[in-house]
């Protein structure tokens, strides 16, 4: 499935670099819902699948309501907040955010703790959130199920951390009042108590902040691009990372999946991993030359054959391994996706007149395995935890390489400048 994300990411780039010069006037909110109540509808595949055309009208009516009282990031979360009634997971709001908290933060075990940080707090590395300005994380996760699809365990959590360091929602959601710093408590395992404050940086990109990291020595991290492979030829394991279902035009997929190939056809694996875990989707297309071959290799067994899944998991990712599943004996292992096995999509998109956002839409359903619902579930779920991830250990790949040994070289430590 192409999802013209390519075209996303320009949207998103250039409202985000334009900047917002205007102030929006409560004129420009009811031109904008009026647009949105006329134009979502006649473009969406099938707005009301599991809404009525009166609630959605009704929920757009109430946003107008209080136009008196809006601002931008207001009005923004009340689109996601519409969006939600929706119950569309490809049907969403990208709106313009050109401020971001210098913080990274994961899920472990349904609490949130840091990952990344800006280097003046290097130390609180692998502490657990408590609070966001006096807004307790209880609190903050009932007023995110407020704007982000919940349902879906694995697409909520994955949302929550991708906007938890966003302080224009915050501000949209009430939790802090500026979008230029937030205040956060944290909690470390001996129960310390630590507050600081976090000044927001210009951009919407954390990876262009010099943030420190914990847990760098992990497979999953040591390379970058769309796609690649790392062989293990100590325990003849061969990893095969596909981070995004998108063509590298400088090695096109087709010559890679060849190349994968001839390695396996030369070494004789004994296993193969194919990580899904941070594939957010594009073109489910891509993978067809290496989902033909491998159903057709020695390796199509549950005991040679492993397929990595999680909460990052979603779109046309979700298509593959859902064919990977229904077509082949690999095992899954990992957490439920935060996409439906079956699920609207083929994602189109319309800004609004007067705010710019975009409103992403649905243009397809895609039936790929009939009479399923919810998300595609793991055969071994993994519990992961804050413990194992500092320490650069991944409990996914333990349960394939049960002592899988540090590679070679110089020590990499727990924490690193990421640039």
């Amino acid at each position: 499935m192409i999802m013209n994300k390519l075209l996303f990411t320009i949207l998103f780039v250039l409202v985000s670099t334009l900047g917002f010069s205007q102030t929006l006037t409560k004129a420009d909110f009811l031109e904008d819902l009026d647009f949105l109540k006329r134009t979502l509808p006649a473009k969406h595949t099938n707005l009301f699948a599991k809404t009525t055309k009166a609630t959605f009208e009704k929920l757009v009516d109430d946003i107008a309501s209080k136009a008196d009282s809006l601002n931008y990031e207001t009005f923004t979360v009340a689109l996601f907040k519409l969006m939600v009634s929706i119950k569309d997971e490809h049907t969403f709001v990208e709106a313009k955010f050109n401020r971001i908290l210098p913080i990274q933060l994961d899920m472990f075990n349904d609490e949130v703790y840091i990952t990344a940080i800006d280097p003046a707090f290097a130390s609180l590395l692998g502490t657990k959130l408590v609070a966001i300005n006096k807004h307790s994380f209880k609190q903050i996760n009932a007023l995110f199920k407020e704007a982000i699809l919940s349902e879906n365990r694995s697409y909520f959590n994955d949302h929550l951390l991708r906007f938890i360091n966003n302080p224009a929602f915050l501000k949209g959601l009430g939790i802090i009042d500026s979008d230029k710093e937030a205040a956060f408590t944290f909690v470390d395992r001996n129960n310390k108590i630590s507050k600081i404050k976090l000044t927001s940086s210009e951009g919407n990109d954390l990876k262009k902040l010099n943030l420190t990291a914990g847990a760098v020595n992990l497979l999953s991290k040591k390379k970058k691009g769309n796609y690649w492979y790392d062989y293990d030829a100590a325990h003849k394991i061969l990893y095969f990372n596909y981070t995004t279902c998108r063509e590298d035009p400088a090695h096109p997929f087709d010559q890679f999946n060849q190349e994968l190939f001839t390695l396996i056809n030369a070494e004789h694996p004994n296993k193969i991993v194919l990580d899904l875990r941070y594939n957010n989707g594009g073109n489910s297309g891509i993978l067809t030359p290496f989902i033909d071959q491998i159903k057709n290799s020695y390796l199509n067994r549950k005991d040679s054959f492993f397929v990595l899944i999680g909460k990052n998991t979603f779109s046309s990712a979700v298509m593959n391994a859902v064919e990977l599943k229904k077509n082949s004996n690999a095992t899954f292992i990992g957490e439920e996706t935060s996409g439906s096995i079956n699920h609207y999509g083929e994602v189109r998109g319309f800004s609004l007149p007067k705010s710019d956002i975009v409103i992403a839409y649905s243009t397809k359903y895609w039936e790929v395995w009939k009479g399923k619902k919810g998300p595609l579930k793991p055969d071994i779920d993994i519990k992961y935890t804050i413990e194992n991830y500092m320490k650069g250990k991944d409990e996914a790949l333990m349960s394939i390489w049960p002592q899988r040994p540090q590679p070679k070289g110089k020590p990499i430590s727990s924490a690193l400048i990421l640039q």
